[in-house]
């Protein structure tokens, strides 16, 4: 009698379907990504599920950099996949991007076969430890029993305490495995405390200096903006007139039109936010890590000011200026208890006295030319026909500078820039990434300013834009040249700059084999009808700036001085 072998009883599904279900268990409906052999399967299970989208860039640095735009504009983790080998290095700077400046974000990785790991397979690399200086945590995933865990884990990392990227590497056989597991429902990470309570004698503390203090300044980082905490800093500001002063990545967290606000602080920082900062005798640091280009000399830096430095990761409290107080915390928890003090502070001319400096010396220009078209111009027309309320993209350069002085933010999660790794080709995929997040008729307006050298490194994603009928309108300030690079040997190294020169191709032509419209300007009445124009027409438009040649950002502090020794453009400190 031949023995009868049983059937094999199959699983209800795949790692791949099972990590998709838990994907939409945390309410993913974003994917950024571009396929390749390592997650062909989970391509596969993507493509059967209806609830995320699937926006295919051109390139996987693209990916990661839009998921990193669509993080800062939802405060959600964006979500990037990338397959094993090239597909994982190339997404490594966007990574590296988003941990500088703390945003969320969930990296999924393709990887070669769990049998194959170690033996310089086809498009295997070791991402999980060439990622472990640029990510928050990592994780790859060896048993398939336990990527249900991974998963939570991953998504209450990225968005907790100080938000930073998680990275998943998956290997093929894991994904391929057959299981009957099912999404997390409950997180338990031993050790991890994303956030320490704000102390109550430590906030009453704070309320005292503010009520005795003659000259005091707020000065803003991007932690402020993560935490939801700007409409409590717009109370506590116009309470107790104080100034407010921000860093690059604090942009947006305070009206820039409000008579308070000094402006961007630091090496291209305003006339006014610089001086008050000098000059003040109480100094509130709110979610910056007051890096090299925010304080310069670092033992010249606020020399008469009581420091206070409050930031969720206790890792930056004292590490780059020393302060006479350092609180680990939420930013939005300290600023609801300040203002729950009912702070009276003392009568004084200090707001009047810094909002003169801002009216005496607004913004640095250099003269104009009849006939010719200034970076700075361009900037404040698109400003104008936005009204403010637009969200725009920068790469990196002098064209970032100039935007973070010249547009007028009205509202947080509004400006993208890439400021902690100064990553040029951020910008126009960041602003991709914003697009998709928004959507809808009633979104702002998406405006990707950049420079013709910055839009030179991910130009390719014109195509994204067209796929997925973005509207998202490209300002190319082109100059001729890497001009900040051009600017720092003209100033610093006393060099000929020729060697940074850059020809461009015929951007309106280029744009035009795209299906894009592509408009140019020389002049600012044509700057003027251009941007208009772009406004009013649908999907992605490509505006070409023919400006200046050598205009430099002003004002400057240069490296290493204090922030009271500026560079006025016209001869003077």
């Amino acid at each position: 009698m031949k023995n009868i072998q049983e059937p094999q009883l199959t699983a209800a599904k795949s790692g791949a379907e099972l990590l998709i279900e838990c994907l939409l268990a945390e309410q993913v409906d974003t994917i950024f990504g571009y396929p390749g052999g390592a997650v062909i399967p989970i391509y596969d299970a993507l493509y059967d599920c209806r609830e995320i989208r699937h926006i295919l860039t051109r390139h996987e640095q693209a990916a990661v950099h839009a998921a990193d735009g669509y993080a800062r504009v939802t405060g959600k983790a964006g979500v990037a996949l990338v397959t094993s080998g090239p597909g994982a290095t190339n997404a490594v700077t966007g990574i590296a991007n988003a941990y500088m400046d703390s945003v969320p974000m969930v990296v999924l990785t393709g990887q070669v076969s769990t049998d194959l790991i170690g033996r310089d397979s086809f498009q295997e690399v070791n991402i999980y430890g060439m990622t472990m200086d640029v990510t928050k945590h990592n994780y790859s995933v060896m048993d398939l029993r336990e990527l249900p865990r991974i998963l939570k884990e991953a998504f209450h990392l990225a968005v907790t305490g100080r938000p930073g990227p998680v990275l998943i590497d998956l290997p093929k056989n894991i994904m391929t495995a057959h299981t009957d597991l099912s999404p997390a429902a409950e997180i338990n990470i031993r050790g991890y405390a994303p956030t320490a309570p704000i102390d109550e004698e430590a906030v009453h503390l704070i309320a005292r200096k503010i009520e005795s203090s003659l000259r005091p300044v707020l000065v803003i980082g991007g932690g402020a903006m993560a935490h939801g905490a700007t409409e409590q800093l717009h109370r506590l500001a116009e309470i107790a007139q104080i100034p407010v002063a921000t860093t690059l990545m604090g942009i947006g967290a305070f009206p820039t039109r409000h008579p308070l606000y000094l402006g961007m602080l630091g090496m291209h920082g305003t006339y006014a936010a610089n001086r008050a900062v000098h000059h003040a005798d109480l100094l509130i640091c709110l979610g910056t890590r007051l890096n090299d280009r925010l304080s310069g000399k670092a033992k010249s830096f606020a020399p008469h000011a009581w420091k206070i430095q409050v930031d969720i990761d206790d890792a930056e409290l004292d590490k780059n200026i020393p302060v006479d107080l350092g609180l680990c915390g939420d930013v939005g928890e300290l600023l609801r208890k300040l203002n729950a003090c009912a702070i009276k502070p003392k009568p004084t001319h200090w707001s009047e006295e810094t909002a003169g400096w801002q009216r005496k010396v607004p913004h640095y220009n250099e003269a104009g030319v009849v006939g010719t078209l200034n970076p700075q111009e361009v900037i404040r027309l698109i400003d104008k026909h936005t009204q403010g309320n637009a969200v725009v993209a920068t790469d990196v350069g002098q064209h970032q500078i100039w935007t973070a002085h010249h547009y007028r933010f009205s509202r947080p999660r509004s400006f993208l820039t890439s400021g902690g790794l100064g990553t040029m080709g951020f910008g126009f995929p960041a602003a991709i990434g914003a697009a998709m997040a928004l959507g809808g008729s009633v979104a702002p307006p998406v405006v990707c300013i950049t420079g013709d050298g910055s839009f030179q490194m991910n130009l390719q994603e014109l195509m994204t834009a067209v796929d997925y009928e973005l509207p998202v309108k490209i300002a190319i300030l082109n100059n001729g040249y890497l001009g900040m690079v051009r600017q720092w040997q003209q100033l610093f190294y006393e060099r000929r700059y020729s060697s940074v020169n850059i020809t461009s191709p015929d951007f309106v032509a280029f744009a035009g084999a795209y299906g894009v419209p592509g408009l140019r300007a020389q002049t600012p009445e044509e700057a003027d009808a251009v941007i208009r124009q772009a406004l009013a027409l649908p999907g992605p438009v490509l505006m070409e700036f023919n400006v200046r040649e050598e205009q430099n950002v002003y004002p400057m502090v240069p490296p290493g001085a204090s922030n009271d020794q500026m560079l006025t453009g016209d001869g003077e400190r």
